[in-house]
């Protein structure tokens, strides 16, 4: 079988004290990886040096790609790495907590199966308000959308290019993630979720807040709504 080529979306924002270390520890696990592999890296309205750092690492990496947009958002990031990926296999994460050994466990598990979406499943979280607030998080979704899984934001999520409903997501927000595993539901595309029990961040605090956690749980009822609508039509 011939080995089929991987695309990274890298999604950065104010991420500047550790992406040239986050480039560089992927680089060298990727080459247990059969087949080409690219990464594309997406800084969203950062004022650091993020864009800088990501344009170097593009010209020192023949694989790597940048791309630098003045709008923020999570999903316009990874809307926007997929849409100039070239690889067979797509996958897109959450640097700041995906190490290296996990994006090559999450890949492999993904070349062993290529008609099957890989997804991380974060198995213990940083307190008690965040085990309670994703756990309110993740039901709701369950509930809205008939999942089978769990951690609906988990990262890193991989997919064949041949899910080709995957490349019309719609989300410029964090709700591209509960887009993404409502698709797959609707669409039936088979799923396997990766245990990780890791807590550690490269950098960095989350910057979910309660008014945050509000705006994801009224935005998971809408895109509920919207979907409903779109399948009526």
């Amino acid at each position: 079988m011939t080995a089929q080529s991987v695309s990274i979306v890298l999604p950065f924002y104010n991420q500047e004290d550790h992406i040239e270390e986050i480039v560089t520890s992927y680089q060298e696990v990727l080459r247990k990886i059969p087949g080409d592999h690219e990464m594309i890296l997406v800084t969203n309205n950062c004022r650091d040096k993020s864009p800088e750092i990501c344009n170097k690492l593009s010209i020192n990496y023949p694989n790597v790609k940048h791309i630098d947009t003045k709008d923020s958002g999570w999903g316009l990031s990874v809307k926007l790495g997929l849409k100039a990926a070239t690889g067979d296999i797509l996958c897109y994460t959450n640097s700041a907590r995906t190490s290296a050994e996990i994006l090559t466990l999450s890949l492999l598990y993904a070349v062993a199966y290529p008609e099957v979406v890989i997804k991380a499943n974060r198995k213990i979280r940083e307190s008690w308000k965040r085990r309670l607030g994703s756990l309110i998080y993740n039901l709701e979704c369950r509930a809205f959308f008939d999942l089978p899984t769990w951690d609906i934001n988990g990262t890193p999520k991989i997919f064949p290019r041949k899910f080709t409903k995957l490349l019309n997501l719609t989300r410029d927000d964090d709700l591209i993630d509960a887009e993404f595993n409502a698709i797959c539901r609707r669409e039936n595309y088979p799923m396997l979720e990766v245990p990780v029990l890791s807590t550690k961040r490269h950098s960095g605090k989350s910057t979910t807040n309660y008014n945050s956690a509000f705006k994801m749980y009224w935005g998971a009822y809408e895109l509920w709504r919207s979907m409903r609508q779109q399948a009526s039509l």
